[in-house]
């Protein structure tokens, strides 16, 4: 009790900024840099977007540069035009569906829907987006005189490029907790889902049916498209009272690992 002439000290509430810096307010921390992510990683697509749209010569030199050098390579190696024809044919869009098919139907038999509609929309979203940007950018594909490949619609943003993109982020993020306790199986599995997802994107150029452009913009479309609903994800997790956790390290779920999906709360899935 304040005595006269004396003054209550009037607390000053945070700021906002330090409210989404507190590591005491884990939710605020982590999808405010969550967002920060998906913001900077779509920068540079929107860029890359306007750039084609405005048929901007230097990244179309750039382009053609890549794609007649690749292409030369091409002509003169066929058995690399084989290796890339058949990477591009395993890790299609179609293939990895399927693969992330599977895992969902294996999820939800562990009794973790959330998790699974989590990878559904992933691969949902990401696929429709590319699909509405390629119908509004409308750029045509690489036109060569002696083509290795050849490929159906229009080029920006990379399909093959864009679900592979996703699809990886998908799986890497879903296994991760598998290798909490092992670095090296954890450093493998990102190992492995960069290398599906640069090595599709590669082909693509390769077999002259892309731009490089199309194929950045695929990696680039396909990391926000991941970071978007990881921050959802995560957001639910904090609101339902689960353990904080980091899913470049831990995966969206670390609980997946354990099994505490089974019995965890909010209608028993984790």
């Amino acid at each position: 009790m304040s005595t006269p002439g004396q003054h209550t000290p009037v607390s000053t509430p945070p700021s906002w900024r330090s409210r989404r810096l507190d590591q005491d307010r884990s939710l605020g921390l982590r999808l405010t840099l969550a967002a920060t992510a998906a913001f900077l990683v779509l920068v540079p697509f929107a860029l890359l977007a306007l750039l084609v749209l405005g048929s901007w010569a230097p990244l179309h030199r750039l382009d053609a540069t890549v794609t007649d050098a690749l292409h030369g390579y091409a002509l003169d190696h066929p058995g690399w035009v084989s290796l890339t024809t058949g990477w591009t044919h395993v890790f299609g869009p179609g293939p990895l569906r399927v693969a992330v098919l599977a895992v969902v139907i294996w999820l939800f038999r562990r009794r973790v829907p959330r998790l699974a509609w989590w990878a559904v929309t992933t691969m949902a979203v990401g696929g429709l987006v590319g699909a509405l940007l390629k119908l509004l950018v409308g750029r045509d594909r690489p036109d060569l005189l002696d083509p290795v490949a050849r490929a159906a619609g229009y080029s920006f943003p990379s399909g093959h490029t864009l679900n592979a993109t996703l699809a990886a982020g998908v799986l890497l993020l879903i296994f991760l907790p598998y290798a909490r306790e092992r670095p090296a199986t954890r450093w493998a599995l990102w190992a492995a889902a960069v290398a599906v997802a640069g090595l599709t994107g590669v082909s693509r150029v390769a077999l002259g049916v892309h731009w490089a452009s199309d194929v950045l913009a695929g990696w680039l479309l396909g990391a926000a498209t991941v970071a978007a609903t990881t921050a959802a994800f995560q957001s639910w997790r904090d609101h339902t009272g689960r353990r904080p956790s980091h899913p470049a390290m831990d995966g969206v779920e670390p609980e997946l690992a354990d099994g505490a999906g089974r019995s965890g709360p909010g209608g028993g899935q984790a």
